[in-house]
């Protein structure tokens, strides 16, 4: 198999609406072309003809901006999450989008609009305008670095858990000139076991055994925030239906000392650690969030939980080995399988008893469940099947056949994807070919050469994530660090991601996108940047419009200075440069006012490639009115990274803009320099 490069969907359509909105434009000629490849982002449309050119008709209307085209009503709105009034910087911040038929009123459902925001003004520093919005979501739609809006809410980020203690995020829209899309690299105190993200993607929590902590990462910047004591060797992790709370396994050694730790998600405090059983611990919740579920591997029973006072109720028999567990949310009822003797057994929280008993086979492994909750999905590597339990009838419906050992699961909206320990194929079973009297439909693709069982340990947490599109899956293939993704319908990935160097464990998805909140009503959460006017751009396929609406933030006072203490700009530096070209790099500094910083003697510069080879740093010197100057070189051709600090100002570097740029190889045959 050739695998390609980079994943290249539905490119020709983006590069299409972005070739037309463009047309006749003054930043055709100002803007680099590139060939960048794409992953679909939510949201993005397919097309955009004439006809959306011509401005609606837009009005203010009690805080609200509404917008009439077409026979369709767009009202926007931008409030703070907290009160609701008018944000200001710093503050979680919803921008809504309430979508009616301009004659009738009745919601319209089922779009997919693209919104972007950014400060206000047109690209060559005029007023903005129509003509200038759509220069704008032409750029953005193209994914050339350095052309980013402030805030992007069709974008999407995977991340990728490494062996080593980091995590990998990687921007699947944009690329700089091909050569990388890493966007960050997340540092851990030793590496992660499992991880789970929080209600809206902001936060993820990664369980660090080793430490005795839960790392808690912001998904909006990608740093560590801080890290939590979870008790002794912290390993598998669940968040309760209703958000609040984090509860952590406990996979202790000692006699007596296994258990799980229950974290507040807001206050990053652990609340109770609560004795269960000795063993690794799965978790699961009824779907009132009454009561947890704790299985204790090494004492063959599950551990009742009630939620509200974290005290243990009960301990439930299920046979010597509860290897995984699971929630229907179509029964009501808990499934726990016992990996020795192949039994299925089934909880009512109701009574808290045994409600029935389903038999497979020996060898059971993870389950999982489709969105509807009837299908329960267990693989089992012994017999090289996946049983399919009805949760309606409580029964053994199917026994599906792979070629293969089954040890993870992944479950969309069409199919259940199975990953096998000594194939590179990933199997694919039609959920709506269940229930009937013919075996189940499964397809297949490979995800690479190698079996994931060539990088010797596998990881706990899952190496398959659903995209934040519908009908896409990523694929991480430990064996040979790459992450595939896959479109269902296609006979092979559409590309791959590199790992960077890294040996990699786990993959999930961090979802920014727009979402339909209620009928009609589309939006997403932001935290607020700056102070600033802005613009908010909004493209709409069927019907066809394009208008960026306006939107305030406030000054906040009671934010901290330091993060404000100076503001770096870069000045004319080059989205790419020959090999053994120096760079006359010139910057500005300025204060929270925008007035320049003159005198600062520690101004440096770092370069180098991701994930960090060739580091070297210069200091840049000061050229007046707050402009420092260096020159520096880079000494091989790819993707660099040029990251600026100022130690006597307390600017850390995350709190500083970096600037990135490509440097190129002579071709073959040119004359050296």
């Amino acid at each position: 198999m050739t695998t390609p490069r980079k994943a290249r969907p539905r490119t020709g359509h983006l590069a299409a609406l972005a070739g037309l909105l463009l047309a006749g434009a003054a930043a055709a000629q100002q803007a680099p072309a590139a060939d960048v490849p794409l992953v679909p982002a939510a949201g993005l449309v397919s097309g955009l003809p004439p006809a959306a050119a011509a401005p609606g008709t837009a009005a203010q209307q009690s805080g609200a901006t509404r917008l009439v085209r077409d026979g369709l009503a767009v009202e926007f709105t931008f409030t703070a999450t907290e009160g609701g009034g008018a944000p200001r910087e710093g503050d979680q911040a919803e921008l809504r989008f309430r979508i009616t038929d301009a004659g009738s009123g009745e919601p319209v459902r089922g779009l997919s609009p693209a919104v972007w925001m950014d400060v206000a003004g047109g690209l060559s520093g005029g007023a903005g305008g129509h003509a200038e919005c759509k220069e704008k979501v032409a750029l953005y739609l193209k994914g050339l670095v350095g052309i980013r809006p402030v805030l992007d809410l069709n974008s999407y980020y995977l991340l990728v858990l490494n062996q080593d203690p980091s995590i990998a995020v990687i921007d699947p829209v944009v690329s700089m000139t091909g050569k990388t899309s890493l966007f960050a690299t997340v540092l851990l105190p030793r590496p992660g076991a499992d991880w789970v993200k929080a209600r809206g993607d902001k936060r993820l929590f990664v369980s660090i055994p080793l430490v005795g902590q839960v790392a808690v990462v912001d998904t909006e910047t990608f740093h560590l925030i801080t890290t939590v004591p979870a008790g002794e060797a912290p390993t598998r992790l669940a968040l309760a239906p209703s958000g609040r709370t984090l509860w952590v396994g406990n996979d202790a050694r000692g006699k007596g000392q296994g258990g799980v730790t229950v974290i507040d998600v807001e206050t990053l405090r652990p609340l109770a650690s609560i004795p269960t059983g000795p063993g690794h611990h799965e978790i699961a919740f009824s779907g009132d969030d009454r009561y947890a579920f704790v299985t204790n591997r090494g004492a063959g029973t599950v551990s009742v939980v009630e939620v509200a006072s974290l005290k243990k109720v009960k301990d439930l028999p299920v046979g010597p080995t509860p290897i995984s567990i699971g929630w229907s949310s179509l029964s009501q009822r808990i499934y726990v399988a016992d990996g020795k003797e192949g039994r299925i057994t089934v909880i009512d929280p109701a009574t808290l008893a045994v409600a029935a008993r389903i038999q497979a086979k020996p060898g059971l492994g993870p389950m999982r469940f489709s969105e509807d909750g009837r299908w329960a999905f267990l693989v089992n590597s012994v017999e090289h099947v996946v049983h399919v339990v009805d949760a309606a009838q409580d029964r053994l419906a199917h026994a599906v056949k792979v070629p293969g050992k089954p040890y993870q699961l992944a479950i969309t909206r069409a199919f259940a994807y199975v990953r096998l320990m000594d194939s590179e194929k990933v199997q694919m079973i039609n959920l709506l070919s269940l229930g009937k009297q013919e075996p189940p439909i499964v397809n297949s693709f490979p995800a690479g050469e190698r079996a994931p069982q060539a990088a010797g340990e596998l990881s706990l947490a899952d190496a398959i994530s659903p995209a934040a599109t519908d009908a896409a899956v990523y694929v991480n293939n430990p064996a040979e660090g790459l992450t595939y993704f896959y479109m269902e319908g296609m006979n092979a990935p559409m590309g791959n991601f590199s790992s960077y160097g890294h040996r990699t464990r786990a993959v999930t998805v961090v979802d920014r996108s727009v979402k339909e909140l209620e009928p009609g009503v589309y939006g997403g959460t932001v935290r607020v940047p700056a102070a600033a006017s802005y613009d908010v751009a909004f493209l709409l396929d069927s019907p066809r419009v394009l208008h960026c609406f306006p939107a305030e933030a406030a000054e906040n006072p009671a934010l901290a200075t330091a993060a404000k203490a100076v503001k770096v700009e870069f000045l004319g530096t080059p989205v790419s440069i020959p090999l053994g070209t120096p760079i006359d790099l010139r910057l500005r500094l300025s204060d929270g006012k925008g007035r320049p910083r003159a005198g600062v003697r520690d101004v440096q510069v770092t370069s180098y490639r991701p994930p960090g080879y060739g580091r070297s740093q210069v200091t840049a010197v000061d050229a007046g009115d707050g402009v420092y100057q260096a020159r520096l070189t880079l000494p091989a051709a790819g993707a660099w990274y040029l990251q600026v600090t100022v130690p006597s100002l307390d600017a850390r570097p995350d709190e500083i803009p970096f600037r990135s740029l490509v440097v190129t190889a002579p071709a073959a045959g040119a004359p050296a320099r």
